[in-house]
């Protein structure tokens, strides 16, 4: 059947649009590329959208031969990436806006009605079909914003992977630093218990008083606190780390290193670390598309204002005794009392609001590259302090009090006050090795997922901090 000639310029015009738009199809990786990218690039990872059992057999191989030995910070990131569920369902956003954007370059379907009266002998039969000639040259415009749309969310993505990633690390660090701390209040707590015994020992021969006898008690008392407080600490790090990585069952087994490594030889020197931040950030990059895919949008409001709805069909009807009738319909909106102008209205607020909401992102990416490179530094410093001063010191004036106390000098009291100041310094200085890296993944976060070429910190594992001294037993006392 053909149409009337009066409407063929319409037909026209919607064939130029189709035409224009053309329709999308779907990606062989489902936009799944951009986060893979960012995690090979940014991280030197894998990951992978699990949507097969061929995709779950290739992570679960992998996941098990990263846990077959210790895990270090990169191989916890690895497990992660590849097994965390919540990153996975974040994945699954990517195949919502594929779809939407595939559905938006597609065709609208006609519409098509019938109806069939009867009066008396004669029968009347009308035939129409419909399609929405504003949907056909909207149609371009339409399937562009939408695709921008996909292009934030595979953005989005990456980006939630990468802070993935980041919260991984610092859940490892935190359980590496915990059970380091429990292992060492371990120790403390043994050294506490010997000088208890020895104590009473001694109290029992009448050769201390009961003031030293019960301060050493109360020391070892509290040396039992701090012990049980750290393992529960260490576990709750450990259970944190765990969620992160996706495990459970015999994978939640896996082994941690026994302890941190140590701060690099020097503090690497980095530069411009703001206009690093605002051309990396993949948050900004997702808020500059927001901001020009609301900018079509609003284009296409205004140009929509007045017509938002225009049909045409063509009439196909047939009565009993007459001949057949044929023509065309058209159906538009009068914009009567909606003149469109709250749409456009509510489009501008849309646009300058995301403006808004984009300079504001970009000036607290700002002060969060200040703040949180700022605070990187006073972390490694304090760290250094602690390491090259505070417990080298401690460790000397314990050296010092052996000595003296091998040489009966110094009663053996004072002997374990020093050791017990010692044990204070090296927690402090645990706890000091702990903030810094925390620091570091902070400022990787800030700056987009990874410091600037040349500027990752060395993690060479020295040799361990000193532990305190152990006090002498009953055996090796001297004069006494």
């Amino acid at each position: 059947m053909s149409l009337p000639l009066p409407i063929r310029p319409g037909l026209a015009a919607a064939a130029c649009a189709l035409l224009l738009a053309g329709c999308a199809s779907f990606t062989a990786d489902g936009g799944f590329g951009t986060a893979a990218n960012a995690a090979r690039e940014r991280l030197g990872k894998d990951a992978i959208w699990v949507r097969s059992d061929e995709d779950r057999a290739a992570v679960y191989e992998r996941t098990q031969a990263l846990l077959a030995q210790p895990l270090d910070a990169d191989s916890a990131v690895q497990v992660a990436l590849l097994n965390n569920p919540g990153l996975q369902a974040v994945f699954a956003d990517l195949g919502i806006s594929e779809a939407e954007y595939v559905q938006a370059t597609r065709l609208p379907n006609p519409g098509f009605s019938f109806s069939r009266t009867r009066q008396g002998d004669d029968l009347k039969i009308d035939r129409a079909i419909s399609i929405g000639l504003m949907n056909l040259l909207v149609l371009p415009l339409a399937a562009r914003i939408e695709q921008d749309r996909f292009t934030q969310t595979r953005l989005a993505v990456a980006d939630t992977l990468l802070r993935q990633a980041l919260d991984t690390r610092k859940a490892f660090v935190n359980a590496v630093a915990a059970e380091q701390s429990a292992r060492y209040a371990e120790q403390v707590k043994n050294a506490a218990e010997t000088g208890a015994l020895f104590a009473r020992d001694l109290a029992r021969a009448g050769n201390v008083s009961a003031l030293d006898h019960a301060r050493e008690q109360a020391f070892y008392a509290e040396a039992a606190t701090q012990l049980a407080r750290t393992r529960q600490q260490a576990l709750a790090a450990r259970e944190q780390l765990t969620r992160r990585l996706g495990l459970w069952g015999t994978g939640a087994q896996y082994r941690l290193p026994e302890r941190l490594p140590d701060l690099p030889k020097a503090r690497p020197a980095m530069a411009d670390l703001e206009g690093y931040a605002i051309a990396s950030r993949l948050d900004l990059q997702a808020g500059r598309l927001r901001l020009d895919s609301l900018a079509r949008s609003l284009g296409l409001t205004r140009a929509t204002r007045f017509i938002n709805v225009l049909d045409v069909s063509y009439l196909h009807n047939s009565e009993t005794g007459k001949p057949r009738e044929t023509g065309y319909g058209i159906d538009i909106e009068i914009p009567l009392f909606d003149w469109g102008g709250a749409r456009v209205a509510r489009a501008e607020a849309v646009y300058m609001q995301a403006a808004s909401r984009l300079a504001e992102s970009a000036i607290n990416a700002r002060s969060e590259v200040r703040e949180t490179y700022a605070g990187y530094q006073a972390r490694y410093d304090i760290a250094r302090h602690y390491r090259d001063e505070v417990v080298p010191l401690r460790k000397r004036i314990s050296d010092e009090g052996m000595l003296r106390y091998n040489g009966m000098l110094v009663s053996v009291f004072e002997l374990l006050a020093d050791a017990r100041e010692q044990v204070g310094a090296v927690n402090g200085y645990l706890d000091a090795l702990r903030e810094y890296w925390v620091a570091e993944t902070e400022l990787q976060g800030a700056l987009g997922g990874r410091l600037p070429d040349g500027a990752a910190s060395a993690r060479a594992t020295p040799p361990a901090p000193a532990t305190p001294a152990s006090p002498p037993s009953p055996a090796s006392t001297k004069g006494q």
